[in-house]
């Protein structure tokens, strides 16, 4: 072949691409079941990565401005979050069987079911989230103390606390609807949502924090409300799309009315999906108490570090939750190889992607801490923080994608037992005795943290290698 030939070549592959990439970002409304794996992967997940990094830009934005407060305000932001991951994890929980039963009704080739699956998932969502605001709109204060946060900490920031749980329903709207997008393949959707959302929290972010001619500096709070102003801009443009759109998806009043067997359903999908995350969210609530033994400093430098692992962790999500839907909807398509080749292929694509990033954390850590704050106790601790945890970042991609597609095709309580096992079992006990008995000090935090996900992947490929997921019904 000559020089020629091969510039041809080359030329020609990357204008496929450049055409792949613009069809994702714009929307398909391909059979997924049917093309081509490799395209089927690449058209899914390039939007679903998109999303994720929108995503994690909510976090990275808010201590970004947050961390100009001072480390008390970041380490209040940190046991919030650390406190809202409950929130996030019936969220999640409830996506898991959202995901579930949508994509196998797309793959089935009945949308009508797909909409009605959506529409009970946002009622049981708007229900949980009434229930999840009253703590938090009534004892901020006490939920910061009994995080081990000092009197004068808890005082002067628990307004973040308050508004972050007294508006949780936008983010559990958020997550429900974009996951029947997702998993109905209208991935592109999902995508748009967040990027709406994250323009105005990034624009409104310095101008409440801060203040601007009329408008007061609201501090900490004003963080809150703008997160939550984004959050809830995004939640109205997917009720327009859903109930105007012409998607996969489309709503209507009729598809709200109480459907007792689908929320039976729904609710055994989800349960697992959100005691899963629950107990591995609820052990970093653990993790943080531990390492809030070291000083307010120690907190802010945790915080800081993990809001950017999570940045690195997120596009991962995205590709996992790619697998979810494929898995979900080729089974719905009688095709069950066809979803076990979808989840191995991408989840060594994503342990390609994750551990170029795991590369540049272990050789580089301190400029991304110093992005975020100067002060040197809270710098060396997220350097070590940042260091350490992205060891296990190669481990991390596989599980991920491992744990995702046993969701996607309605297997939610063996993720959960895997999660009971490595968080509660192994990784609390272990962080508590490295940390506090064998003086390890913070690192020991960190590196219970690489054990336990190491463990979780390495379980999570031998019981979806067996296969017993295939037979699931939804």
């Amino acid at each position: 072949m000559s020089a020629n030939d091969k510039y041809q070549q080359i030329k020609k592959t990357f204008s496929i691409y450049r055409k792949m990439i613009r069809q994702a970002l714009a929307g398909t409304d391909q059979d997924f079941t049917s093309m081509k794996l490799g395209a089927a992967i690449f058209l899914l997940s390039v939007p679903m990565v998109l999303e994720m990094i929108m995503e994690s830009v909510f976090a990275i934005a808010d201590i970004f401005f947050v961390a100009r407060l001072g480390a008390d305000a970041v380490a209040a932001v940190g046991l919030t979050e650390s406190m809202m991951t409950v929130v996030y994890a019936l969220a999640v929980g409830f996506s898991a069987g959202t995901t579930a039963m949508v994509s196998r009704r797309i793959g089935e080739k009945n949308p009508e079911g797909a909409s009605r699956a959506a529409a009970q998932a946002i009622l049981a969502g708007v229900a949980l989230s009434v229930l999840l605001a009253i703590p938090g709109l009534f004892y901020s204060y006490d939920l910061l103390r009994l995080m081990g946060a000092s009197h004068e900490l808890a005082a002067e920031n628990h307004g973040y606390t308050r508004i972050m749980f007294g508006g949780n329903m936008v983010i559990m709207l958020l997550f429900i609807i974009n996951a029947a997008f997702r998993s109905a393949g209208d991935a592109a959707l999902s995508m748009r949502v967040l990027l709406i959302a994250n323009g105005v929290n990034i624009l409104l972010d310095p101008l409440l924090i801060f203040g601007l001619g009329p408008i007061p500096a609201l501090g900490i709070g004003g963080a809150a409300i703008a997160t939550n102003i984004g959050r809830g801009l995004a939640v109205l443009f997917q009720f327009y799309i859903l109930f105007r759109g012409k998607m996969r998806i489309q709503l209507s009043i009729r598809h709200f009315l109480p459907d007792f067997r689908l929320l039976a359903i729904l609710t055994r999908l989800s349960v697992g999906g959100i005691l899963q995350n629950i107990i591995a969210t609820a052990s970093w609530i653990v993790l943080v108490r531990i390492v809030s033994q070291f000083g307010s400093s120690a907190v802010a430098g945790y915080t800081i570090a993990i809001r950017i692992v999570i940045f690195a962790l997120l596009p991962s999500w995205g590709l996992s939750n790619a697998a979810a839907t494929l898995v979900g909807q080729n089974l719905g398509a009688g095709k069950p190889e066809r979803a076990a080749r979808a989840a191995w292929i991408t989840g060594f694509v994503n342990m390609a992607m994750l551990g170029l990033v795991s590369v540049v954390f272990l050789a580089f850590p301190e400029p991304y801490i110093r992005l975020f704050i100067n002060e040197p106790e809270v710098v060396e601790l997220g350097v070590s923080c940042l260091r350490i945890v992205s060891i296990g970042f190669v481990f991390y991609a596989m599980g991920m994608v491992m744990s995702q597609s046993l969701n996607g095709a309605g297997d939610t309580y063996t993720p959960t037992l895997l999660n009971f096992i490595c968080f509660w079992l192994i990784e609390i006990p272990l962080a508590w005795f490295l940390a506090i008995r064998s003086g390890y000090g913070y690192n020991g935090v960190f590196y219970a943290i690489v054990i336990a996900e190491t463990t979780l992947t390495v379980l999570g490929m031998y019981i979806f290698s067996k296969g017993n997921w295939k037979l699931k019904k939804v």
